[in-house]
């Protein structure tokens, strides 16, 4: 299939639009709105990932990759896993070229290593996507919460520099070495992880006499009702849960296929849960809330 728009309109009706989904690591872009995203590639939407860093202080969380070769080579082991997912899901990408700067654990938590992402000054870290976005011209623009979708430092320096870039992308004043300006019309953030659609797909699996991957989980997660009205735009985008799946699977070194990825029948999930969530948070056209599409509101793109 090309994404390049030269189909004709009654083959892509969406060929001309842009989307450009911004992520901390490598599997983010499969773990959070590929589903959605894979739709959109199939509508003729052009869709470009951003990996901020390399993943290169990403644990092996799947047990059969576990090995000391793998270990060694992991930084082109995870390269080469996102080129897998970025062809699985029809979208092409860029690495911004940041260092990983890993999930730190102890407590008192240790001091972030020297050089990584989360450190590096917001300025500096923003220019490299205000860059791309001048260049690629997407309409829309997602990216986590405030919260970094959970409190990884590269998860909220992403946040941070995603909402950065998507300022500056359009004001000629800033970065005025970076590319005729650019700004990009909607700004979502990511709501794939809520406790309402966590809570639906525990309670359908034990209706269906399932064990729940979910339940600890739950028993932990206080409710916080008016973060989850926060949600704005839920796309249906199910018959692409499939997609999703292959993507994730791509990424082997993190994602195991007998853990709690795939612990839920893609049947339950289509029917209990068959939106990806997102929370629109900048526009700069008029579009009705609730909405059911990224590109809402946005009638003649160019």
């Amino acid at each position: 299939m090309s994404h390049d728009g030269s189909h004709d309109g009654h083959q892509h009706p969406r060929s001309g639009l842009r989307l450009m989904h911004v992520h901390a690591h490598p599997d983010d872009e499969s773990s959070k709105g590929a589903a959605s995203t894979a739709m959109y590639v199939a509508q003729g939407v052009d869709v470009h990932v951003v990996t901020c860093t390399g993943g290169e202080r990403g644990s092996i969380l799947n047990p059969k990759m576990d090995r000391p070769d793998i270990l060694a080579n992991i930084t082109e082991i995870r390269r080469q896993e996102m080129e897998r997912a970025r062809d699985i899901l029809g979208v092409t990408q860029d690495w911004l070229g940041f260092v990983d700067s890993g999930w730190p654990e102890g407590d008192p938590k240790p001091p972030l290593p020297e050089g990584c992402f989360a450190l590096v000054p917001l300025e500096e870290a923003a220019a490299p996507l205000v860059r791309l976005i001048r260049e690629l011209r997407p309409h829309v623009v997602t990216t986590y919460d405030e919260r970094g979708g959970y409190p990884h430092p590269d998860h909220i320096k992403c946040h941070q520099v995603s909402v950065a870039a998507f300022e500056a992308a359009g004001d000629p004043e800033r970065y005025p070495d970076l590319g005729e300006p650019w700004q990009p019309l909607k700004l979502y953030y990511h709501h794939g992880f809520n406790r309402p659609k966590t809570q639906a797909i525990h309670d359908a699996m034990l209706a269906h006499g399932l064990e729940s991957p979910y339940a600890d989980r739950l028993e932990d997660w206080k409710p916080e009702p008016e973060w989850d009205a926060r949600i704005t735009t839920r796309v249906p985008c199910s018959d692409y849960f499939g997609v999703r799946d292959q993507a994730l699977l791509a990424h082997a070194t993190q994602i195991d296929p007998d853990g709690m990825w795939f612990a839920v029948p893609r049947e339950i999930q289509e029917e209990v849960w068959p939106t990806e969530d997102f929370e629109l948070v900048v526009s700069h056209v008029a579009s009705e809330l609730p909405e059911s599409d990224l590109f809402a509101g946005i009638t003649d793109p160019s």
